[in-house]
C-alpha cells in the first residue's frame, strides 16, 4: 500500500489514450497540431491570454520560467524549504546562470508580504549586493498548504509595487484548486508564470509552462532550446497536457487524491504537524512506529527523526488510505 509520492502513480488512462491517438506523423518540435492548440486551450481554462511551452520535468519548468525574469546578477526570493531550493539539486544556479536563491521564512512553506519585506528591505541599492527580481512561491506548498486568493493577492501587490517578478510552482496546483473549489484562475491569480504539474496528477512526462505574460514566453523558447528541453516528438507532450484539462480530469484526479489524504488525516488529528489542505499529510511518528506501520505493507517516506509523510495520488486506493487512518489510530 504505497503513500510514498504522487510521482510514482500511474498515468491516467485518458492521457495514454490522448498519446496513442497522437501518434502518426506530424511536424517536429512544437510545431504540430496539438503543440499549436495549447495556448487557445490554457486561455480558456484561465479566462485570459496566457502562452504555454511545454517542457518534460517540473524542476525545467520553474528553472527555465524563471530565467526569463531573473539576470544572472539577480535574486529569487522563496521559501527555504521552497522545491527550489531543496529539492532541484543546483538547477535554478545552472538554469539562472549563478542568480541567487534568497531565503525566507514562513508557517507551512507559505511566503507573507511581511516575509519577503524581511528578506529584500535590508538589501542596499548598490552593486555591492544581489538585488532581488522575482519572487516564487508554491501552490500548494512544500507541507501542503494553500495560498488564499488574498493571500496571493497581497504577495502579488508587493511584487508590483518592488517591480519584482511572480512565479508560481505549481507542481500541486490542481490539489490547491481542488482544496480551494475555485477556477483555475483564482487559484493562481495575479502571477507572471505559473509551472502548471501534470506529472504529479496523472500525466507522463510532461508539465507546463504557463505565461501570463507572452513576451516570457518569447524569451523561453530560446532557452528551452538550448537546455536540451525542446523535443523532437512535442506532440506527445501536448497530447498529455490537453488531455490533462480536457473535461477537467485534473480537477477530478485532484480531488481523488485529497480525499485520500483527508482519509489518512481524519484517524491522526493529534498526530498533524499541517492542516491537510492539499494531498499530503505530515504525521509525527517514532520509529518504531513507523516500522510498525510498515510491517503492516504501507510504504511512506521518514520525516525526520519522528516524523513521516503521506502523499495520496490520483489512484490511491480509497479503502487503503482509510486502512491507514485506522492503523495509525491504532497506534
Amino acid at each position: 500500500m504505497r503513500f510514498l509520492s504522487d510521482n510514482a502513480a500511474s498515468v491516467h488512462p485518458k492521457v495514454w489514450k490522448a498519446m496513442r491517438a497522437a501518434d502518426g506523423p506530424d511536424s517536429p518540435y512544437d510545431g504540430d497540431v496539438l503543440s499549436q492548440q495549447l495556448d487557445d486551450r490554457f486561455s480558456e481554462l484561465f479566462g485570459r491570454e496566457v502562452a504555454v511551452l511545454w517542457v518534460a520535468t517540473g524542476t525545467a519548468a520553474n528553472c527555465l520560467a524563471l530565467s526569463a525574469m531573473v539576470p544572472p546578477h539577480g535574486g529569487v526570493v522563496c521559501h527555504r524549504e521552497a522545491h527550489i531550493e531543496m529539492d532541484e539539486g543546483g538547477a535554478p544556479g545552472f538554469y539562472l546562470h549563478g542568480a541567487k536563491l534568497m531565503l525566507a521564512d514562513g508557517e507551512g512553506a507559505k511566503l507573507t508580504p511581511e516575509a519577503i519585506r524581511a528578506v529584500i528591505d535590508p538589501i542596499r541599492d548598490d552593486v555591492h549586493q544581489v538585488q532581488p527580481h522575482a519572487i516564487s512561491i508554491t501552490q500548494a506548498s512544500e507541507y501542503g498548504r494553500v495560498y488564499q486568493a488574498e493571500e496571493v493577492a497581497a504577495i502579488s501587490a508587493l511584487a508590483r509595487e518592488r517591480g519584482l517578478g511572480l512565479h508560481m510552482d505549481g507542481a500541486r496546483f490542481a490539489n490547491a484548486a481542488a482544496f480551494l473549489g475555485v477556477s483555475a484562475a483564482q487559484a493562481a491569480g495575479d502571477v507572471d508564470a505559473l509551472s502548471f504539474g501534470c506529472v504529479k496528477n496523472g500525466g507522463m512526462s510532461a508539465e507546463a509552462m504557463v505565461f501570463f505574460d507572452p513576451a516570457l514566453a518569447d524569451v523561453v523558447r530560446y532557452r528551452r532550446k538550448r537546455a536540451g528541453h525542446l523535443q523532437s516528438k512535442g506532440r506527445y507532450l501536448a497530447a498529455q497536457l490537453l488531455a490533462m484539462i480536457e473535461d477537467d480530469l485534473w480537477l477530478d484526479n485532484a480531488r481523488a487524491a485529497n480525499a485520500a489524504a483527508r482519509a489518512i488525516a481524519q484517524s491522526g488529528a493529534g498526530r498533524l504537524m499541517h492542516p491537510v489542505e492539499a494531498n499530503e499529510v505530515f504525521i509525527r511518528l517514532t520509529p518504531q512506529e513507523r516500522e510498525t506501520l510498515r510491517e503492516q505493507g504501507f510504504q511512506f517516506y521518514d520525516w525526520g527523526a519522528d516524523a513521516a509523510r503521506f502523499v495520496a495520488a490520483w489512484d490511491s486506493d480509497l479503502a487503503e488510505a482509510r486502512m491507514l487512518g485506522e492503523r495509525i489510530a491504532d497506534l
